[in-house]
């Protein structure tokens, strides 16, 4: 069978790129390879194929492939061709999707994010500052925890988790209308994991899986990992465009759609009931499943609607953790869906991962009941009200305009004036020791290069307004070409 992928999806030749166009053609069908589009044994496109589609000469491809074989990359066999050699390299997940600009690459900007110091100023991650954090109720309840000699501080946990902190946690979706009892809720060790248990559980690859346009960066890494293809639909203040959700669903049959319901990242806005009731009867007419992500619920001063509440857990799941709102280092997240599949998704976290800690799980039980989680909770939402305000006001200062004004949570999504690149923002910024987050890591089709993430809780600082407004001056402009996000939606 010949392989046709490297005909059809190889990225054309940049004339401009540093290496000569034989490195060029060897790296392009090494990507090919690497991110399993070619498989042992499968035979390469013709030396005259493949000269036509990068548009280069028969001899730039012939000597690729000899340099190739000599690498033991690939291998010649006379008379019928080139094939792939019998054994694969590791995985690659940079290579399994589109080559972005570092600036504007999903993985890149976590890397940077989480491996600078305390001296880079971070108005695009996606946490809030330690000082936000509990620290004291923390501490106190590890000193109550090392005192109870009933706590479990050394053994695994039950395969499903712990049962008073699902009981808990079953009382707390009531009170936003999903029923779940405990046995339909699976403790996990993140939102994260939750959500990569779900597909592998729900997904083969190849299957197809519905994105916001724009959504959290992490979801397109996570997916090219799963070896699926991904389509998107824009987002709109009220969710998905249903026109644009309903065409993608007749064209495109997903098996899956993954969305934030609430406080949706980046663009701070919520579902409301009539998009939710549509996309619930629109799921329901072709078959597709969705997976919650309520991750910012306990940031929200009002409520929205919850597809899971309205589906009564039939086709929707419900995930969430307490990384964001209590600590990244507590790892402690949950899944709640229908109780046979829970039944099954705990088989397969037992075969990935053994088994949860116990740990993490009597800690967040126990900040909980104790009321300090309520109180802290509390406190949380009326600082970022505060804070997205005071971030708000500065950022229209410089002529940053925010798409949507969110009465709760800690992101804004805001256009740049004057056609400004975001990742050419993002990249003079970085000289300064500031990250961002630029609109393109999170669009899959590329289409927010105008737009820029902020966290309003890490955005405070007023170093970072003027260090911004130099990046903007530094960056290149492009004319104002619009936004393509900002047409959509």
């Amino acid at each position: 069978m010949v392989f046709w992928a490297v005909q059809m999806n190889t990225p054309g030749i940049d004339r401009t790129a540093n290496g000569t166009l034989v490195e060029q053609v060897m790296t392009a069908v090494r990507q090919q390879i690497s991110s399993r589009q070619a498989t042992p044994g499968v035979r390469l496109a013709s030396i005259r194929a493949l000269a036509l589609r990068l548009q280069v000469s028969k001899s730039t491809v012939v000597d690729a492939y000899e340099r190739l074989v000599a690498e033991g990359v690939i291998q010649s066999r006379p008379g019928s061709g080139f094939y792939v050699a019998g054994h694969l390299p590791p995985f690659s997940l940079s290579n399994t999707g589109p080559r972005f600009d570092r600036e504007v690459d999903p993985l890149w900007l976590t890397r940077q994010s989480l491996d600078t110091d305390h001296s880079f100023l971070k108005p695009g991650c996606g946490w809030l500052p330690d000082s936000w954090m509990p620290k004291g109720d923390i501490q106190r309840a590890l000193r109550k925890l090392a005192r109870d000699k009933q706590a479990n501080l050394t053994d695994y946990s039950t395969p499903q988790g712990l049962p008073a902190l699902r009981q808990l946690l079953s009382r707390r979706l009531a009170d936003s209308g999903v029923e779940a009892s405990a046995h339909q809720i699976m403790l996990t060790e993140s939102g994260t994991q939750a959500i990569d248990l779900l597909c592998r559980f729900l997904l083969e690859p190849g299957d197809i899986v519905l994105l916001d346009d724009p959504c959290y960066f992490n979801f397109h890494a996570m997916l090219r990992a799963h070896r699926v293809k991904v389509i998107s639909v824009p987002y709109t203040h009220n969710g998905p465009d249903i026109d644009k959700f309903e065409q993608a669903l007749m064209e495109n049959s997903p098996r899956l759609y993954i969305t934030n319901s609430a406080l949706h990242n980046p663009t701070g806005a919520s579902l409301s009931p009539a998009v939710a009731h549509r996309v619930l009867k629109l799921a329901e007419q072709h078959s597709l499943l969705i997976i919650e992500d309520d991750i910012f619920a306990d940031f929200e001063q009002n409520p929205a609607p919850r597809l899971a509440a309205f589906d009564g857990l039939e086709r929707v799941i419900h995930v969430s953790s307490f990384s964001k709102t209590l600590s990244a280092s507590v790892r402690c997240g949950f899944i709640a869906a229908r109780q046979d599949w829970i039944e099954e998704l705990v088989d397969l976290k037992l075969a990935t991962s053994f088994g949860g800690g116990a740990f993490s799980g009597e800690l967040v039980l126990r900040l909980l009941k104790d009321g300090s989680y309520r109180r802290h909770t509390s406190h949380l939402r009326n600082r970022l009200v505060d804070a997205m305000d005071k971030v708000s006001t500065r950022l229209k200062s410089i002529g940053l305009t925010p798409w949507y004004a969110p009465d709760a949570g800690m992101f804004l999504w805001c256009q740049l004036p004057d056609g400004l690149n975001s990742a050419n923002v993002a990249r003079a910024a970085l000289e300064n020791r500031v990250i961002l987050a630029p609109g393109n890591a999170f669009s899959l089709t590329q289409a927010a290069k105008s737009f820029l993430r902020f966290n309003v809780a890490q955005t405070l600082d007023p170093a970072i307004i003027s260090l911004l407004e130099h990046a903007m001056q530094q960056s290149e402009i492009l004319g104002v070409e619009g936004s393509d996000f900002a047409a959509s939606t």
